[in-house]
């Protein structure tokens, strides 16, 4: 009788200290972690969105950038965190592709975090500097194909969106191309825009403003359908490459063992600000959309993470592409 009464007593006091936490919820600002440099495609959708969940929480979501190893650095900053619900990441795909790109990961992809939600997904388009010699993507991809050891296509570092794109365009077309990494997008575009490398996939978020400028030339979207920003660009798919269809999506995670009830205010927080008519405005300006509010839920973004750690495995085993 005495140890019901005690295991009572520890259940209710679990749930006093639960409904305190939850009730106190954030006191202090929170540290959003973007794992790619600054201005770069995922840092722009980071502050969009940090910006309109601190006016929920009323609390500041701060941006600090830990860039290298394709995400993996501010991938581990976060699982290591205090799980305390003050410290958060969020990355796009690469959070899926690097349980297999990387043989020695610090963290445990789909064990070492709790989840937020789905934020977006991106489209990316191919790009090239813009006297770049094709006049459309079938003459694009015959001449990458034609002169693998002339072309150079950039890229932001193993494991970004724009070496992925890589990776499935050179599996697309049979063709090994000379790739060119960088340390992030904004350096890999400033070579592009004066004409250093050739091309580039990367995600509408860093391209459309050079594309509408004309600083460089678009010559296709990895999409299925045709992007509403860019009705006259076509498809992979619609030029004869229907293998280069790719979508970057963004996530939120929190550090493994993370209170429930503050990954679930975050979410709150996050469905807030995606139906926010700004974010909507400044997403669809970048070529993009925010994640419907049944997707910016932590099931959602477990099951996503699960499937695309399955989805991606076989493509990087096959490409026979690894990191140390």
């Amino acid at each position: 009788m005495a140890l019901s009464k005690l295991l009572g007593a520890l259940a209710a006091a679990t749930v006093l200290s639960s409904a305190a936490f939850a009730a106190g919820y954030p006191e202090r600002q929170i540290t959003m972690v973007v794992p790619f440099s600054a201005g770069g495609p995922t840092d722009t959708v980071a502050r969009l969105v940090a910006e309109k969940m601190s006016a929920d929480l009323g609390q500041q979501v701060i941006i600090e950038n830990v860039g290298g190893a394709g995400g993996t650095l501010g991938a581990g900053r976060v699982a290591k965190a205090e799980p305390d619900g003050y410290t958060v990441l969020l990355h796009h795909i690469g959070m899926a592709t690097s349980a297999t790109l990387y043989r020695k990961l610090a963290y445990d992809t789909l064990n070492a975090f709790e989840y937020v939600g789905l934020v977006t997904e991106v489209p990316m388009v191919m790009v090239a500097k813009k006297d770049f010699p094709a006049a459309d993507f079938k003459a694009f991809a015959e001449y990458v194909k034609a002169n693998p050891d002339k072309v150079t296509m950039a890229n932001a570092g193993i494991g970004a969106a724009s070496h992925l794109c890589g990776m499935l365009f050179q599996s697309a077309i049979q063709t090994q191309f000379v790739t060119v990494p960088y340390k992030g997008t904004g350096p890999a575009m400033t070579d592009l825009l004066g004409g250093q490398v050739d091309f580039m996939c990367d995600q509408t978020t860093n391209t459309t403003s050079q594309i509408k400028g004309g600083t460089i030339k678009a010559y296709a979207s990895t999409t299925p359908e045709r992007l509403a920003i860019f009705p006259d660009l076509p498809t992979a798919t619609e030029s004869g490459v229907p293998a280069l269809n790719v979508s970057i999506w963004h996530g939120i995670y929190a550090p493994k063992g993370t209170p429930a009830e503050a990954t679930e205010r975050l979410s709150k927080a996050l469905q807030v600000a995606l139906a926010d008519p700004g974010i909507a405005k400044a997403m669809g300006d970048l070529g993009t959309a925010p994640s419907a509010a049944a997707d910016a839920t932590p099931a959602a973004l477990k099951a996503k993470l699960e499937s695309e750690v399955a989805k991606w495995k076989p493509v990087i085993e096959a490409a026979g592409v690894y990191a140390d």
